[in-house]
Formats: structure tokens, C-alpha cells, sequence
């Protein structure tokens, strides 16, 4: 009788020998799940993070030309000089700081070397001033300011190289974003 509960208990242990390596690969395969998870993540806040310090530099961008514009002694008088699309085009003749400048000069050159400023400090950045469509026609007193910069400067795509896209204004007159970036607009008055 012996024999055979022996001889039950050795079947038994037989079949149960798998068991825990079944056990241990299913857990191995629920940590892997569990890391990728933490992985993915993390990338994302990574993500999130570089977005955010990309949009703090343009607010900083905005805040630099609403300040160029106060400095400006007829800034009221010159807003339409600050209207410009989104190319950042040659350098003004007039350099304001090795001689005296016209206000209108002044707006010319603030506005360049801001923009080049812009495209400087961000990936593929971009901007355009315009005249706000929610104004009294005969009262213009604010600008808006979009600037836009690519999303992931570092994709595989080397499409980016190419020059984007200038997108023509909206029915309110407020520019649209470039295909491919990301942008933040902001109203200034001086």
C-alpha cells in the first residue's frame, strides 16, 4: 500500500514539473508589459516637457517684440509697419543702432531682427504679426503675434528640409498655422 501512494505521489510531482516554469515565464511576461508601460510614459512626459519649454520660448518671443514695440516713440502710429507675414526677408538698410532711424525704420528693423531672433531660437521657427479683426476699423491697438516652430525636430523625415508652406489668412483675418508645426498665438498691445 505503501508502494502504491509512493508510487501515486511520483505521478502526481511528474505532471506538476512544468508548472512553475509556466508560472514564471507568465511572470516574466507580465513585468515586460509593466516596463514597456513605464517606458511609453516616460517618453511621453519627455515629449510633453520639450513642448512646453518650446512654448515658453515663444511667449518669451512675444513678450521681446511687445516690448520692441513699446520702445518704439510712435508705436501707435506705426502698428501697421509691424504687420508681416511669415518669411522673415532681407535685412532693412537702416542700421538703428549705428545711426538715428525713422520710427517706420525702427518698426523695420525691431521686426526682423525679431523674427530672426525667432527662427534662431526655434526649431524651424516661424512668425507673423497681424492686426487684430476684432477692432473697430478705425481703431487698431493690437496686434496679433503667431509664431510656430516644428513639433519634432528630430523625426526620420527629412521632409522638413523643405520650405513650408505659407498659409494664407483666415475669413477673420488671423493667419493660419504652417503645416507641420505647432503654434501659439498671442495679442499684444502696446
Amino acid at each position: 500500500m505503501q508502494l502504491n501512494a509512493q508510487r501515486i505521489s511520483q505521478r502526481q510531482g511528474t505532471r506538476q514539473r512544468g508548472v512553475t516554469l509556466l508560472e514564471s515565464l507568465v511572470s516574466i511576461l507580465i513585468l515586460a508589459v509593466g516596463v514597456l508601460a513605464i517606458l511609453w510614459v516616460q517618453v511621453r512626459t519627455l515629449a510633453e516637457t520639450q513642448t512646453s519649454a518650446r512654448r515658453a520660448q515663444a511667449v518669451r518671443a512675444i513678450e521681446d517684440l511687445g516690448e520692441r514695440i513699446k520702445s518704439n516713440p510712435d508705436a501707435f502710429a506705426q502698428l501697421n509697419a509691424y504687420v508681416a507675414d511669415w518669411d522673415i526677408g532681407d535685412a532693412p538698410a537702416a542700421d538703428c543702432r549705428a545711426k538715428a532711424c525713422t520710427t517706420a525704420q525702427l518698426a523695420a528693423r525691431d521686426l526682423w531682427e525679431w523674427k530672426t531672433e525667432v527662427a534662431q531660437r526655434l526649431p524651424l521657427g516661424k512668425a507673423t504679426v497681424f492686426l487684430s479683426s476684432d477692432e473697430d476699423a478705425n481703431n487698431k491697438r493690437q496686434l496679433g503675434v503667431m509664431v510656430g516652430w516644428r513639433s519634432n525636430e528630430r523625426s526620420d523625415d527629412k521632409g522638413y528640409l523643405a520650405p513650408l508652406a505659407q498659409p494664407a489668412p483666415s475669413a477673420t483675418g488671423t493667419p493660419s498655422c504652417p503645416t507641420g508645426l505647432i503654434c501659439h498665438v498671442v495679442y499684444v498691445q502696446p
